[in-house]
Order: C-alpha cells, then structure tokens, then sequence
C-alpha cells in the first residue's frame, strides 16, 4: 500500500512539509523554551508575551530603584515659543525689527522664506524662587513652582511639520508605527491599578492633536499596552453601567464564556487576542471602581479651586489635570495630557498674532499646572510623580505676518519637575537670538531615556522583537540628562 505521505509526491520516499513540521515540533519547541529561559537568566526584559491574559499588564519590578512610579506629560500642542516662556533672549528684544545678523545663516522653517524681521518678546522676564529661574510674566503661577522646575533650553528635533514632530517627541520617530512612550513604560512596568487603564489620554475636548491617535498607539506592541482616551466634562469615560437587561452577574456569566470561547482560539503569539481578553476584563471591573476616580465632585472647593475650576478660561484645563491627580493617586502609570487641538484657534500654534493666541493658552493652562504641581507636592506624591511640560517644537526668532512665529525644531524648551528631578535647574541653551541649541543639546530620545531612567528602567535593554529587530522607545541612540537629575 502506497505511503499517504508520499502519495503524489515528486520524489518517492520523500516527506511533505506538514510532516516534516510535525515531526520536528517538539525540537523548536525546544528552542523556543531555552531561548527563552536564557533571556530570563539574564535579567533582561523578556520579549516574550505569557498566554494568560492577566499577565500582559501585570506590576512588573523595574530594573534598578526607581525614583518615580508614574507619569504626567503635560503636552502644549502646537509648539509655545520658548522665547515667551521659559528662554528669555535680552539680545533679541533689543534687535526687534531689525534684520536677521549674517552670523545666524538662513532661518528654516515651514512657511517663511527668509528676509522677516526679529520679534522680540512682548513679555519680560523675571528670576523666580530661591533658585532665580527666569521665567515670563505670561505664566505668574508656575512661577510660584520655580523651585520644583528642571527647565531644559537645548532641546532640538529633526521636523518642522507638526504630526512627524508629534511623534517624534511621543514615539522617537518621525513616521506613525511605533509605540508611544506612554506604551513603553506600561509594557516595561505593567499596571499598578487592577481595576483602571496603565496609561490614560486626555485631550482637548476641541479636538485631537494633529498626530491623532498614532500619539498614544502601542504600534507593534501587544494592543493593551496602548493609551485608553478619556474625555473632559462629567462622563470622561463612556458606557460605564451595565447593559440595560442585565444585572452584573449575568454580565459577569457572559464575560466568562466570552473568554473561554477567546482562549480556546487563542495561540502562542496570539497577542492581540489576549490584548482583548484583557480589555473586556478590565472594562467590566472599571464598570464598579472607574466612577468613584473620575468623580472630582469629591474634591473639596479649595482644591477645585487650586486647579482654577472657579474660572471659566482655565475651568476645563484644569478639570483634566484634577483628573490627572486622582488617576496617578489610584496607581495609573502613564498619563498623557493635551492643551490644544482641533481648530488652530486651540493650540499653541501662534503663526498670526503672538500675543493673542498665548495669552489665550496661558490664561487655560497657567493656573491649573501649578495647582496640579502644588497638589501633588502637599499630598506627598510629587516625589514619585514625574511631569513634564513640553511640545513638538518652539518658534522662529524672525517674524511672520509681523505679529506672529513660525515653527522652529532648532531650539525650544521643555520643563520636568518630581520624581526624583532636580529642582531650580537650568540645563543648556540656545543661541543668543534663541533659534539653535547650542549648549548641551537635548533630544527627544534623551527625554525618553531620562523618563525610563527616574521609572527604574535602562533605556538601552526595553526591548521587542519585532521583524527580526530589537527595536526599543531610544531606537539607536538616547542618552540620560543627568544635569537635572537630584
């Protein structure tokens, strides 16, 4: 009788690739178990995703001692001018008007061509604190925090269009595709918090960031390490009570044979699959505990109005950095917080009128991050929180319209205060006019390195496999800013 495997076979005798596959399984398993246990023994973050759901967002431990425990990146969409905020420039102020000097070369940017006047400031500048930081008259309340301020000066990125320098300053990179740092750390930390998201976005209910969703993506990371989006107002998080017809225990019956029928699916790298399992988990334990952390009705009225909620310019602002507090307070890991978005009349991109548009967005943001600051400083959780204020890039030092900046990737600011940072510091500069970093030049992937740094972890060995690459939030490069860290 002719051998089924053979049968219809080129060559007699030979094995099709089904059996040789079946055959030869229990030795890739094998190799897959010890690669595996190698990459345990030695102690480097294991690329490798458990099959129980619960395990894919676990608290892990991090690698060394850990300065902060989680995370508030205060993002200004649009880019603020640094020279109007944090970066005073004496020498541009007196050039207002005045040519571009030769010694500068040419001004690149996305809409001037060259030839525009300086701008000076219309804001002065003043030492603040014991530490004497400068800081503009545009923001009198977080100068009160001058003390609690690592201001970075020397930060620079490669594009001067708003999404690829979007993702650059969240992922490292230029395109979409990658994580976020927000996915990052939840990947290389997991969650403290059973019953919320490891990683919580509030943007401006104007709408999203020009980078969209990609801001907050897990890109090839598992699913549920990506930012879950909550809202402003009093329902930040939809769909939050059971079904109607449906009492919790039957909701709890049909979770369960919902998952059973997910895992008898699910295989080794089914990944995603898990993501999901994970999520309809975590969602139905957020229906009983997500009410009581997103209820700032809780807070008492001179905490309300620490965050400015008794001011209709700085009420929603400051809503969403209340929210903040109380979600890093219940253990959320990584919260990522947006002012500005949808129409360029709510974002920082001051290209027609300087004074107007930051006038504006200070006047929403000014009061309420420095009741968040001061907050989180009184209740002891500053020193385990790290934040960081910062934008995709700064403005031009020449004009455009006669009133307003363009972009400018070459030299903009960017502030971190608790977790383990160095308060009342300075770190590099700008040139004199304030459009190049020239003075201990800071990246975006320095940022990321520092932000995994003050978390417990080394940047270089938070890894994924992912198409034969170890890729990492650094990629090739990164480096701690270790002048500002205490």
């Amino acid at each position: 009788m002719p051998n089924a495997l053979t049968n219809n076979l080129h060559l007699p005798g030979a094995i099709s690739r089904r059996d040789f596959l079946f055959r030869a399984g229990s030795g890739f398993g094998g190799l897959a178990l010890s690669a595996l246990m190698a990459g345990e023994a030695g102690g480097q973050q294991s690329t490798s995703i458990r099959r129980t759901s619960g395990s894919l967002v676990a608290a892990k431990p991090p690698q060394f001692a850990a300065r902060a425990k989680s995370v508030i990146f205060l993002f200004m969409v649009g880019g603020p001018s640094h020279m109007e905020t944090f970066d005073p420039k004496p020498s541009l102020d007196k050039m207002d008007g005045q040519p571009l000097p030769a010694s500068f070369g040419t001004i690149k940017s996305q809409f001037i061509n060259g030839g525009t006047p300086l701008l000076g400031s219309a804001w002065k500048f003043h030492k603040r604190g014991q530490s004497g930081i400068e800081i503009s008259e545009l923001l009198p309340n977080i100068a009160e925090c001058a003390d609690d301020l690592a201001v970075v000066r020397s930060c620079y990125s490669e594009s001067f269009v708003h999404a690829p320098a979007m993702y650059q300053m969240v992922s490292g990179r230029t395109v979409t595709g990658h994580p976020s740092a927000g996915s990052w750390v939840t990947y290389g930390l997991g969650s403290v918090s059973e019953n919320l998201p490891a990683y919580c976005v509030l943007p401006q209910p104007q709408g999203l960031p020009e980078g969209g969703a990609p801001m907050w993506d897990s890109g090839y990371l598992p699913a549920i390490y990506q930012g879950t989006v909550l809202r402003g107002g009093e329902r930040p998080i939809f769909n939050l009570n059971v079904p109607e017809g449906m009492n919790r225990t039957e909701q709890r019956r049909l979770l369960d044979y919902l998952k059973e029928m997910n895992e008898l699916t699910l295989t080794e790298d089914g990944t995603d699959l898990s993501a999901r399992i994970a999520a309809y988990e975590l969602a139905f334990r957020m229906q009983q505990h997500a009410p009581e952390a997103v209820d700032i009705r809780r807070e008492t009225a001179e905490t309300r109005s620490l965050y400015g909620l008794d001011d209709a310019h700085s009420n929603e602002f400051g809503t969403r950095c209340l929210l903040a507090r109380r979600l890093v307070e219940r253990g959320v890991r990584f919260v990522q917080l947006f002012s500005g978005g949808g129409p360029v009349s709510w974002q920082w991109d001051a290209h027609d009128n300087m004074v107007v548009n930051h006038e504006k967005m200070c006047a929403a943001t000014d009061r309420p991050i420095a009741g968040l600051l001061k907050d989180l400083k009184r209740r002891g959780l500053l020193d385990e929180t790290l934040v960081i204020w910062g934008s995709e890039f700064g403005r031009t030092p020449v004009s455009q319209n006669g009133k307003g900046r363009d972009h400018n990737p070459s030299g903009y600011s960017i502030w971190m205060a608790g977790g383990g940072i160095k308060g009342g510091t300075v770190y590099g500069a700008t040139d004199e006019i304030g459009y190049r970093a020239v003075t201990d030049r800071v990246h975006a992937r320095d940022i990321h390195a520092t932000i995994l740094h003050q978390l417990g972890i080394d940047h270089r060995k938070l890894t994924f496999l992912h198409n034969g690459r170890n890729e990492r939030l650094t990629d090739f490069a990164g480096e701690v800013i270790t002048g500002i860290i205490g």
